[in-house]
Order: structure tokens, then sequence, then C-alpha cells
């Protein structure tokens, strides 16, 4: 039986490939689920290719979120997370993944998931082709000590080296691809503090050694400076947040920066000081528990970060009433204008960056020969506003693994 391809010809676009280059006008040859070609492209392995005149819009990689909870319901209801029953919760997840990838989003790293399979079974469905998504890494409970949790309806508890080896086993169990520790308060909690530390040494070592013998990754929800600390010591790949890092957890952030991914979440704590008031959140309270201190030394931490080159990488704890599902592109902004990157480089640490932190990084996040296929077709150029990515009707066509997931011609100006 003969075998069936797909090509498809993106013509006269402006490629931004991630790789550093500025775009430059060309060709793109998709070959089924793979990039065969870029720049010029020879016509006879174009031929019988579907053709998309791009007009001088910008070919891209899909974006990546290192910081994602499908299970997070738009809701201002934090213990809402866990008493929503599960059939509900799950259609919700379903609706969240689709929502990513019709933001331009086909990379997601999960940050923990509500319930226990959650994102383990949406993860399944994707990759199944039952569900449209990104490609995801599933997350499962976050795990907090006894007294550590943030919403107690959503964690899981140990306390100890022993019972963390055992609830890391546990988690593996049901098949995720990373472990969250909630290591650190949170001022909304209204009891949490952001630099209270709750883990010691040991239950950190213990839950990264075994994670890790097991080929599986540790990510931590770690405000504190100490927490940050503890995470480098023992080897917490991603480190979420990150906000009150001192000079020694930079040094040592640098010397690790090899390996070590910090998303810092920056919407959630923009978001929650300015724009959670009709919530029940008024910016006098969020000012009052700490948040703009937080987010004005986490900005001037995260500068700093930058500048040493340790891999920042955006997603801003989506998900929430005040930081809803959709408009995960405001990290993209709030790395240009807050944390000094210019536009290409906040490009690159959502594309580039994105395929190092999902393991992938000689075939996701680049527009190179070889890559898988997942692109957008951008009405405009991001690198002169990077508020593009924010507007999904200006993401024309949204592609992964070959196969369009969008695609939308406008309709031609009236004279």
């Amino acid at each position: 039986m003969p075998v069936t391809t797909q090509k498809i010809l993106f013509r006269n676009i402006s490629i931004l490939d991630s790789t550093g280059a500025d775009p430059y006008p060309g060709d793109v040859l998709v070959d089924n689920d793979r990039i065969a070609a870029v720049g010029t492209v020879d016509p006879a392995s174009a031929e019988g290719a579907r053709v998309i005149g791009g007009r001088g819009r910008t070919l891209m990689s899909g974006l990546c979120d290192a910081h994602t909870h499908f299970t997070w319901n738009n809701s201002a209801d934090l213990d809402g997370l866990g008493t929503l029953p599960v059939e509900e919760h799950l259609l919700f997840a379903i609706e969240s993944a689709k929502t990513y990838i019709d933001s331009g989003y086909t990379m997601c790293v999960g940050a923990a998931s509500a319930k226990p399979r959650l994102d383990v079974v949406c993860r399944d469905a994707i990759n199944a082709g039952r569900i449209p998504g990104p490609r995801y890494l599933a997350n499962g409970p976050e795990v907090a000590v006894t007294g550590g949790a943030l919403v107690k309806g959503i964690t899981w508890f140990a306390d100890g080296p022993e019972e963390m080896h055992k609830t890391v086993r546990k988690l593996i169990e049901i098949g995720v691809d990373q472990i969250k520790l909630s290591m650190t308060g949170e001022e909304i909690t209204g009891t949490q503090r952001a630099e209270d530390t709750h883990f010691s040494d040991e239950e950190v070592a213990a839950a990264v050694t075994e994670a890790h013998r097991r080929g599986i990754r540790v990510c931590a929800h770690a405000r504190s400076a100490e927490s940050v600390k503890m995470c480098v010591r023992h080897g917490v790949d991603i480190i979420y947040h990150a906000s009150f890092t001192d000079a020694e957890g930079m040094d040592m952030l640098e010397a690790a920066k090899d390996w070590v991914f910090v998303a810092p979440g920056i919407n959630w704590l923009v978001a929650t000081l300015y724009e959670a008031e009709s919530f029940g959140f008024p910016q006098e309270a969020a000012e009052a528990v700490g948040y703009k201190k937080e987010l004005e030394i986490a900005t001037e931490g995260l500068r700093e970060m930058h500048r040493r080159g340790i891999k920042l990488l955006p997603g801003g704890d989506y998900g929430f009433a005040w930081t809803p599902h959709g408009t995960y592109a405001r990290d993209l902004e709030h790395f240009v204008e807050r944390l000094g990157f210019t536009p290409m480089e906040a490009i690159l640490s959502a594309t580039a960056l994105g395929g190092e932190i999902m393991l992938r990084p000689d075939e996701l996040g680049k527009v190179q020969p070889g890559y898988l296929a997942d692109l957008l077709l951008v009405d405009g150029d991001p690198l002169a506003d990077i508020t593009i990515l924010q507007d999904h009707d200006r993401l024309h066509y949204i592609m992964k693994d070959g196969r369009f997931h969008k695609e939308t011609e406008p309709a031609p100006a009236q004279a």
C-alpha cells in the first residue's frame, strides 16, 4: 500500500528561526511532521505541496509555557480546586489544553495538577490524538510538608526523607513526567509567607534522589532565598518564582546555569498586585501583604539573572481569575518591559529554551531542517511589537506535527 505524504510549502515569509539570527525572507517546506527545508526550497522537493502564501508574514516556532496548570479553572476560589468534582474538572482541563494551542503554545511544562491523574490523562489523550493540545509534560499534586500547603485540597503531604521517597514513588506510579515540591509560602493565602521555607535540606535531597533515580525531574515552588539555594544544592531541575534570591543564591544559580531552569511566573505577581481587585483582592490588600515588595525585589533579581545568562523562561501561573487561560503571552511582554529582555531574547526564551526544557532541544523550538513542524504564521512582526502574540486573531496558522490546528486567511480589504 503506497505511503501517503503531506507536504506544505510556506512561500514568501519572514523566517524567525530562533537561532538568534535576524528574520530573513524565504520559504519553508514541511514534509509530514518535520521541517524539510528552510530559506531556499528546491522546487522538485516541493512538488505536490500545498502552498500557503506568506505575503511577508512571520513564520516562527510554536511557544512554550514553562509553568502550566491545565486544572486551574479561572476561579478566585482557591479551595474550589479541591472540591470541584473530578468529571467537571477533567472537562475544564481538556478545554485548557485546547486554549493553550489556540494561543500558539505547542509546548507546555506541567507545574502541578489539582487532582492526581488529570494531567496524566490529558497528556495521554493529546498524544493519542483524542483531544487537541500542546506537547505536554504532566505533573501530579504539589507535595508539601505538614503545615506548608498553599491549598490543602490539592496537596499531598510528606514529612521527613522516608515519606518523601514514598510519595515520589506514588507519583511516579501515576505516570507523571516531573514532581512538584511546594517549598515556600504564598502571601495570598493569608497564612503562608513567601519568605518562609518549609522544607529541610534532607527532605529536598530525598525527593530529588528518588525522582532522578527513576529518570523523573523535580520542580519547585520556591520564592524564599533559602529555598532557591536548597534547590540548587540538591539538583531541583526547574525553579518556579525565585523572587527573593540573595547574592549567594545568585552565584549558585550562575554556577548551575548549564542545567537549571528558572520560570518566575512574573505575570502572577503583576496581576495579583494590580488586577485582582474585582475578584476580592484589591491593590491595597496586595501591597499590605507584600506583593509590591516582592515584585520589586523579584524584578531586580530576575534582571540580574538575565544579565548572568541564567535560563529564564515564561510561564505565568495562568488559570486564576485574574490570570485567565488564554492570556499566556503576557509573560513575553513582561520579559521585555520589566526584565530587560529584547523582543528577540523573549522569543528565544519561549521557543529555543522551550525545546531545552522539554528535553528535546534538537527537534523543538526552532525553524530548522529536521525539527518537528510546530509552527506559527503570525500577522506582523513580533520583534517590532511583542504584544502581537497576545492577539489570537494575528495567529493566522497554528501547526503541530505538520498538521494545522488552525488555518485562517483574513478577508481581503474592501476597495
